[in-house]
């Protein structure tokens, strides 16, 4: 296996820089088929949400997929290398692994325990299995990431250490209104959203985030909810799961008066709720004799609402900047601890499993080449000795085999047992050289011999060596 992680989140960019990064849904088959077209890379899964954009890849060459990889997010961001470098992390086969696991647990969101992860990964697999990128071993890592996710959830309280982004954005706009406050590890309960309670709301854009936005509004007591969106399928479908209405993004304005909280999360790439857009629907709202606060919470990534709604009076912002000031601080309880714990045994037992897997085909290739000499050896047996009649034969055909049997069986579960111990040396690699039976695929990769890039302590011009071409790199 020979898997690397190259990626950019909350936790190491600002919003800024990962909504230039960001990659909406439409053009995630686009941007995979460009990895895998690169060289090095033989197969690709991206995952993209609000805070986060991470590429797993199947390379032949570790400083070539980095470089690669790197590429395509500076051409995505349209960032250069020197400017993205501080931002980005890179893991490698072991680590790449353990990251993926914790994402998918939600240990590394940012709401610890949200929910909407797991369901983002599933996507990014099917997305990457559509498109034909997703491969043996990208398939079987992120089909484990999901198995870690869903155990994490059902064996541990993790998710009530937040319960997503949505939770804590609500939680922002009940306390414009009153309400007590946002408690992160409430994770938006009905408590916390009590100031909600008899608002009117609108939900900008029908995604998943947004229908779990609409359905925490009107779990909260919220009312008259609308929702507005390009899709006018999504949008009704949306909006009938809460008992509201559907209207076009045209009438964007309108409802924006009659409304007293809004959530936006769109995907879009541009500025979907303008300053003046706002500051109109404010006026209109002071003459309709509906004066009072207007809290507008943008989950999207890029920003759906133009920061400069944050100077109008009367209106108050709140974005994915503001949720992870509130959260940075968040303390692991007992359920992280747990979380951790699974996550980890979760990524010995997968490593051990693809060790055993990858001395398989060394195996079959042994014992496929004992078969081949015996069976020349009976052949030519029975060319020699015409005469042997059809019992003794078998005979000698059975005591060959068991010779044969007896010889290979102590290096075949000899090899299996190794490949599971930490040594440098590949004893698959050792019976294919001593048996001559081809080159091994995997072992026939570049491995780092420096430390892990993107990791607290690592040499930031080291980090910006690996993103740079060869030629730029230092000697």
């Amino acid at each position: 296996m020979t898997l690397l992680a190259v990626g950019l989140s909350h936790r190491t960019a600002p919003v800024p820089v990962l909504e230039r990064a960001a990659v909406p849904a439409s053009d995630v088959p686009e941007v995979l088929l460009t990895a895998v077209a690169a060289d090095h890379i033989a197969e690709a899964v991206l995952v993209s949400t609000c805070n986060r954009v991470e590429v797993y890849a199947e390379v032949d060459k570790f400083h070539g997929g980095v470089a690669a990889l790197g590429e395509l997010l500076s051409k995505r961001s349209g960032l250069t290398i020197d400017e993205l470098t501080p931002h980005i992390y890179v893991h490698y086969e072991e680590r790449a692994v353990a990251h993926l696991f914790s994402v998918a647990a939600g240990l590394d969101s940012m709401v610890v325990g949200e929910g909407q992860i797991l369901g983002q990964v599933k996507q990014a697999l099917r997305t990457a299995q559509e498109t034909g990128t997703a491969g043996r071993v990208t398939n079987e890592l992120l089909q484990a990431a999901l198995r870690v996710g869903k155990r994490a959830r059902h064996e541990t309280g993790i998710d009530r250490a937040g319960q997503s982004v949505v939770g804590v954005g609500l939680g922002f706009a009940a306390a414009a209104f009153g309400g007590e406050g946002v408690d992160v590890l409430a994770g938006g309960s009905l408590t916390t959203l009590a100031g909600l309670a008899g608002r009117s709301a609108l939900v900008v854009g029908a995604g998943s985030l947004s229908a779990l936005a609409a359905t925490t509004l009107a779990r909260a007591g919220a009312v008259d909810i609308v929702v507005a969106n390009r899709t006018p399928e999504h949008g009704r479908r949306v909006a009938a799961a809460v008992g509201g209405r559907h209207v076009p993004l045209e009438e964007l304005e309108d409802v924006l008066a009659a409304a007293d909280v809004v959530v936006s999360c769109t995907g879009a790439l541009g500025t979907v709720i303008a300053a003046d857009v706002v500051e109109r629907a404010v006026a209109r709202r002071t003459t309709a004799g509906r004066p009072g606060q207007l809290a507008i919470v943008d989950l999207a990534l890029p920003r759906d609402v133009d920061p400069d709604v944050a100077r109008l009076p009367g209106v108050t912002l709140m974005d994915l900047e503001k949720v992870g000031a509130l959260v940075a601080a968040q303390e692991g309880g007992p359920d992280v601890g747990a979380a951790r714990q699974i996550v980890a045994g979760e990524v010995e037992a997968f490593l051990s499993w693809q060790r055993a897997a990858s001395v398989a085909p060394t195996v079959v290739a042994l014992r496929a080449r004992a078969e081949t000499v015996v069976q020349s050896e009976l052949e030519r047996l029975a060319g020699r000795l015409p005469q042997l009649d059809d019992r003794v034969r078998r005979e000698v055909d059975q005591a060959v085999r068991r010779v044969v049997d007896k010889l290979l069986h102590a290096p075949t579960v000899r090899v299996k047992q190794l490949a599971d111990e930490p040594v440098p040396v590949s004893y698959a690699e050792v019976l294919r050289e001593l048996f001559d039976l081809g080159p091994g695929p995997a072992e026939a990769l570049s491995r780092p011999v420096v430390e892990e890039p993107g990791t607290p302590g690592v040499d930031p011009l080291a980090q910006a060596d690996l993103l740079a071409p060869p030629e730029r790199r230092r000697p």
